[in-house]
C-alpha cells in the first residue's frame, strides 16, 4: 500500500509542477505530498530527516546563487551584456547567435540555468528586437544552453550539486572532469542550431545600427569573479561552497539595499523559498518511491562498470528517465546506483539528465519556465519544432559529451 501511495504522490507532484494551475508554486503540491508519504508510513521520519540533511547544503548553495543572480540583474549586468552583444554583432544574426551561445553558456555555468532562463531570455528578446532580427534561434539557444550548458560547474545546476555530493568530488575536480564534455556538447548544439535555423539566420537585420553600450557594472562583476575564485580556494580547504556563495550574496545585498536597487521585501522572492521547499519535499517523495520497490527494479537494469559503452548506457537511461519523470526526480533515483559504479557513472548520469531534457518540454522545470517566458513575449514555440530541434541536437550531444567524459576520466583518473 505504501508503494502505491508514494508513486501516486510522485505523479501528483510532477503533474502539478508541469501544469502549475493559476501559477501556484510547485511546493503547494510537493509539501502536502511529502507529509502524506510520512503520515501513511510509506517512509519513516528518520529516513526523511536523513534525506533533508543530505539535500540541505545543496539547497542552501542554490539559494545563495539565486540571490547573486538577481542582484547582478538589479545592478545592470544583464542589460550591459545585451547591449554589448548587439553592438558587437553589427547587425549580423549569425554573429549574434555566437554571442548568445557564449553568454548563455557563461551565465549558465557561473550563475545557474535559472539565471539564463529567467534573466537572460528577456534580454535576448530585447536585443533581437533592437537589431531587427528574428528572435527564434536566439531564444531557443537560451533554453538549450540552460540545460546542455549546465555541465561545467557544480553551481550551474541543482543536479550538478547532487552529483558532486554523490561522487565525493571537490569543486575543482568536478570542473576538471566536466570541462571537455561541456565544450563538446556546446559545439554540437551550435552546429545543430546553424543547420536547423539556417533560413532565420540568413535574413538581414532591419536595424543594424549598434546601440550605445552602458558602463560595465564593475562591483557586481568583481564580486562574481571573487565568488568563483572563492569556490576554487574553498575546495582545497574542504569548506562548503555554500559559505562562499552566502558571503558573495551578503556583500552584494548590502550594497544593493544601501543604493536602494532592491528592498528587503524583495529578498524572499530572490531566494525562491517555494522552489527550495519543492526540492526538499520532492526528495522525500522520491526516496519513498525508491524504498518502496522502484529501487530494486532500477538496480536490476542499470549498467555495470565504467567502460565507454557503460557510460553511454548510463547517460541514455538518465536521458530517457528525465523525459518521463523530469530530470530532478531522475537524478535523485539514479545517483545512488551510479555512485556504487563510480565517478564516471555519476557524471554520465549527469550528462543524461542535463542534456536529455532538450528533447521534450517536460524534461526539466527550467524548460517549462522558459516556455512561459517566451509566451509572455508573444512568441509561440510549437511542440513539433521544439522536438525536431531536440532530435537533431540532443542524441548526438549526449554521445559526444560522454565520449569527452570518458577521455577526461582516462587522462585525469576515475575510469574503470
Amino acid at each position: 500500500m505504501g508503494e502505491v501511495i508514494s508513486v501516486a504522490m510522485l505523479i501528483v507532484v510532477l503533474g502539478f509542477a508541469v501544469i502549475r494551475p493559476r501559477g501556484l508554486p510547485e511546493a503547494v503540491a510537493a509539501v502536502p505530498a511529502a507529509l502524506i508519504v510520512l503520515l501513511t508510513g510509506s517512509l519513516g521520519w528518520s529516513q526523511a530527516w536523513a534525506e533533508i540533511e543530505h539535500l540541505f547544503p545543496v539547497v542552501a548553495l542554490l539559494a545563495a546563487v539565486l540571490v547573486i543572480s538577481e542582484l547582478c540583474d538589479a545592478d545592470g549586468l544583464f542589460r550591459y551584456a545585451g547591449a554589448l552583444m548587439a553592438a558587437k554583432s553589427q547587425g549580423n544574426a549569425h554573429r549574434l547567435l555566437i554571442f548568445v551561445f557564449v553568454l548563455a553558456s557563461a551565465v549558465t555555468a557561473v550563475l545557474s540555468l535559472d539565471a539564463t532562463v529567467v534573466l537572460l531570455t528577456p534580454v535576448v528578446f530585447a536585443t533581437a528586437s533592437r537589431m531587427g532580427v528574428r528572435p527564434k534561434p536566439h531564444a531557443y539557444a537560451c533554453t538549450h544552453l540552460a540545460n546542455a550548458g549546465s555541465l561545467l560547474l557544480p553551481v550551474s545546476n541543482l543536479t550538478n550539486l547532487l552529483a558532486m555530493s554523490a561522487a565525493g568530488l571537490t569543486f575543482v575536480s568536478f570542473a576538471g572532469l566536466m570541462a571537455a564534455p561541456w565544450v563538446a556538447v556546446i559545439a554540437v548544439e551550435y552546429a545543430a542550431f546553424r543547420l536547423f535555423f539556417a533560413s532565420d539566420l540568413s535574413i538581414p537585420a532591419t536595424n543594424p545600427e549598434p546601440p550605445e553600450v552602458p558602463p560595465l557594472p564593475r562591483f557586481s562583476a568583481a564580486v562574481l569573479a571573487l565568488t568563483l575564485a572563492g569556490f576554487v580556494v574553498a575546495s582545497f580547504f574542504h569548506i562548503e561552497a555554500a559559505w562562499v556563495a552566502l558571503a558573495g550574496a551578503l556583500v552584494m545585498l548590502a550594497r544593493a539595499l544601501t543604493l536602494k536597487q532592491v528592498s528587503a521585501k524583495d529578498v524572499p522572492g530572490f531566494i525562491n523559498l517555494g522552489f527550495l521547499g519543492f526540492v526538499l519535499s520532492l526528495g522525500i517523495v522520491v526516496t519513498a518511491v525508491v524504498e518502496g520497490g522502484l529501487g530494486a527494479a532500477i538496480g536490476a537494469i542499470v549498467p555495470q562498470g565504467q567502460s565507454l559503452v557503460s557510460l553511454l548506457l548510463w547517460a541514455g537511461l538518465a536521458a530517457v528517465l528525465a523525459n518521463i519523470v523530469n530530470n530532478l526526480p531522475a537524478v535523485l533515483v539514479l545517483l545512488p546506483f551510479a555512485a556504487q559504479a563510480g565517478t564516471g557513472a555519476v557524471l554520465a548520469v549527469l550528462i543524461g539528465v542535463n542534456v536529455g531534457p532538450n528533447l521534450t518540454y517536460v524534461g526539466s522545470l527550467a524548460t517549462l519556465l522558459w516556455r512561459r517566458i517566451v509566451q509572455a513575449h508573444d512568441h509561440e514555440t510549437p511542440i513539433q519544432e521544439f522536438t525536431m530541434l531536440g532530435l537533431l541536437a540532443t542524441p548526438l550531444a549526449i554521445v559526444v559529451g560522454v565520449v569527452a567524459l570518458w577521455g577526461s576520466l582516462l587522462v585525469l583518473g576515475g575510469a574503470g
